[in-house]
């Protein structure tokens, strides 16, 4: 019986040709096509600058280094999301504070962001989680009016737009938009990130954190310069994209509007297949049609199902049907809860979400057929 995995990357012969172009050229790494990658990423998301890096992560660790905080401040993000969204604030020594979820769209709001803000808040991260965009507009205001820098956590949201119709990316409620392209993503590079800003003075300081913190042009040295010279002009970090994973992304750009729409309309299905299941939530778009939707998040009602999360994914592995769990509470994990003293019972809106969330397959190669045995599979759990 083959299995149906949460997620998957489409790769195809043009992705790998264009692979393969680069395998034949003269550069692998830091090449001209990694140029390209960014400039259409700009075009995509009208956002002026991007700097493509080595995950999503990075992206995120450099994104907040950029913006040069300092110590004992303070930083908000969502408990729902993955961990890098928290621990790139740590990275750069600035303490993590969550603000809790709306209990429809499952983002952090604006209303929840101001009860955390202190004297100490230096930065917003918005998660736009499973692909659904934050109400911005609403953020920025509180941001603007305490002084906060925003950075949108972007990494589930490439292909996404916001309430106004323009793109996720657009930098235009945001000092930055990050992206992640793992293969689970809408596209991938294999492992791959890029941030994107209208800020030139944060595009200059994020291409030199990529590459080591390392100058290599005349106009900026402090010192005499020669034929050999660079200078280290701040701690940076190795965290440069390839030729080779920019061309893949390039091509994968190219299939971005195919991947959505192929996306939503597999949502469609789910959605009217289980509009009368009592015992399930389908996910709540606020904005139809907005959402690229790297996730499809169900709220199960285990007790109404007589059974347990561990059971029910168990019992659709042995289908054939692979699930996931998106995400346990950030402020849960037991580094966060030691150096923190965070705990359960913090942000009851985000744990009560995750108690009964469960990740359903959705990914652009599944066939009409692949979807109806999901749809069987999950409705025969009551059976």
């Amino acid at each position: 019986m083959r299995l149906i995995p949460y997620g998957k990357q489409w790769v195809d012969a043009a992705d790998i040709k264009a692979v393969v172009d680069v395998l034949k050229s003269d550069y692998l790494t830091q090449g001209p096509v990694v140029k390209n990658f960014e400039e259409k990423i700009c075009r995509i998301t009208g956002a002026k600058y991007c700097i493509a890096v080595a995950n999503g992560t990075a992206a995120l660790h450099i994104a907040v280094a950029s913006l040069g905080i300092g110590k004992n401040k303070e930083g908000i993000t969502s408990p729902n999301t993955f961990l890098a969204s928290a621990n790139c604030l740590v990275y750069n020594n600035i303490k993590p504070v969550f603000s809790d979820i709306d209990p429809k769209t499952y983002n952090i709001t604006a209303e929840n962001i101001k009860k955390q803000i202190s004297s100490k808040t230096k930065i917003v991260i918005p998660v736009h989680f499973a692909g659904q965009a934050c109400d911005m507009s609403s953020i920025k205001k509180v941001a603007d009016d305490k002084g906060l820098y925003v950075i949108e956590d972007a990494a589930h949201a490439i292909g996404s737009k916001y309430t106004d119709g323009t793109m996720v990316g657009n930098c235009k409620y945001s000092d930055m938009t990050v992206f992640s392209f793992h293969p689970v993503k809408t596209i991938t590079t294999g492992e791959g990130g890029a941030i994107t800003t209208n800020i030139e003075k944060l595009y200059k300081k994020l291409l030199i954190l990529r590459n080591h913190g390392i100058v290599k042009d005349e106009a900026l040295f402090a010192e005499n310069s020669a034929p050999w010279y660079y200078e280290m002009q701040y701690l940076g970090f190795n965290y440069r994209i390839t030729d080779i994973q920019s061309a893949l992304g390039m091509s994968q750009l190219n299939k971005l509007n195919y991947f959505v729409q192929r996306r939503r309309d597999v949502v469609k299905k789910y959605n009217k297949a289980f509009k009368n299941v009592d015992w399930l939530i389908t996910p709540y778009e606020k904005n139809p049609d907005k959402s690229a939707f790297h996730l499809y998040v169900v709220n199960i009602d285990f007790e109404k199902l007589c059974s347990t999360r561990k059971e029910v994914m168990k019992k659709l592995q042995k289908d054939g049907i692979m699930t996931q769990v998106h995400y346990i509470p950030v402020h849960t994990q037991p580094y966060y809860k030691n150096n923190f003293g965070y705990d359960w019972g913090d942000y009851p809106v985000s744990e009560n979400y995750y108690k009964k969330a469960l990740s359903l397959p959705l990914y652009p190669k599944m066939s009409n057929e692949d979807v109806d045995r999901v749809v069987k599979a999950v409705k025969g759990l009551n059976a």
